[in-house]
């Protein structure tokens, strides 16, 4: 861009005062540093948009390549779905074949005895679950200062107000 230095800056800064005069040289100063911080902020809003809509484009491309990626999923879903059916037809009509064969297995199956095998009683564990085994006693508790009951601000407020 403009390589502009600091001798360069003085330069400038010396013919302003110039043409300028000390009286106004403030006030135009002040005019044009406005006036460089609305270019400024002008020119950062451009970006901004620019960099949005061209987020917007990316993010427009990815849904299009996450439609075609579902839709792809979608067919070859349907095409599982329709092998997996002709399959379970073609198993489901060999059933006859096996009709032969289950009988013999039940044959064999017929002489295990299913009473045979005990489950063993249930036992009560022996523990009383509302009781604290390891709690501290209340008078410890009362000696030690250790609340014992709950209470809400306003209430320890009003208990702990002196009396008029």
């Amino acid at each position: 861009m403009i390589d502009i230095g600091i001798s360069k800056l003085a330069l400038i800064g010396a013919v302003a005062l110039v043409v300028i005069g000390p009286e106004k040289l403030p006030r135009v100063a002040r005019t044009v540093g406005t006036l460089l911080g609305k270019a400024q902020r002008y020119v950062s809003d451009v970006k901004a948009e620019v960099s949005r809509s061209m987020e917007l484009d990316e993010l427009k491309k990815m849904k299009e390549s996450m439609e075609t990626a579902v839709h792809d999923v979608e067919k070859s879903v349907h095409s599982a779905s329709s092998d997996l059916e002709k399959d379970w037809r073609d198993a489901t009509n060999f059933e006859s074949d096996f009709d032969s064969n289950s009988s013999t297995l039940a044959s064999d199956y017929s002489s295990y005895d299913s009473s045979s095998t005990v489950s063993p009683a249930y036992k009560n564990p022996g523990k009383n679950f509302r009781i604290k085994r390891g709690a501290v006693p209340r008078w410890y508790k009362a000696r030690a200062g250790v609340r014992t009951h709950v209470q809400s601000g306003a209430a320890r407020v009003a208990r702990f107000r002196p009396k008029r």
